[in-house]
């Protein structure tokens, strides 16, 4: 699964529902184990359905793009690219993005490290 493209409308479902069931499946489902993790251990407490709220909302409220970007590594955008400079463009902002998110502690550097690789593995 951490390899398949990450469907917008899903991971929006997956976190909407853990305002009513068990929070954080859909930081499973978008990679985030040890993020999913919390929100269970935490599940005790309004906190985990909160913030699954507002990212339920977060998802929805962005385009396909941004959400390739933060949860995709940028695919559609080099799945597009025919040349190998709009390629390795698209990879290089996508590694931007990916360091402004670890930057921000929206990732962990172990996410961050993982993510950076399969980026790079696109350039060969």
């Amino acid at each position: 699964m951490f390899n398949q493209r990450k469907n917008r409308s899903i991971a929006a479902i997956l976190a909407f529902s853990g305002t009513l069931t068990i929070s954080g499946l859909h930081k499973f489902y978008l990679g985030q184990p040890l993020w999913g993790l919390l929100y269970v251990l935490l599940s005790w407490t309004p906190i985990p359905k909160v913030a699954s709220a507002i990212e339920g909302v977060w998802y929805l409220a962005q385009d396909e793009e941004a959400f390739d970007r933060h949860f995709n590594l940028g695919k559609s955008a080099i799945r597009n690219s025919h040349s190998p400079s709009n390629q390795v463009g698209a990879i290089a902002e996508a590694l931007r993005e990916l360091e402004s998110l670890r930057q921000d502690g929206l990732i962990s550097e172990y996410e961050f490290e993982q993510k950076r690789r399969q980026l790079l593995d696109h350039i060969s």
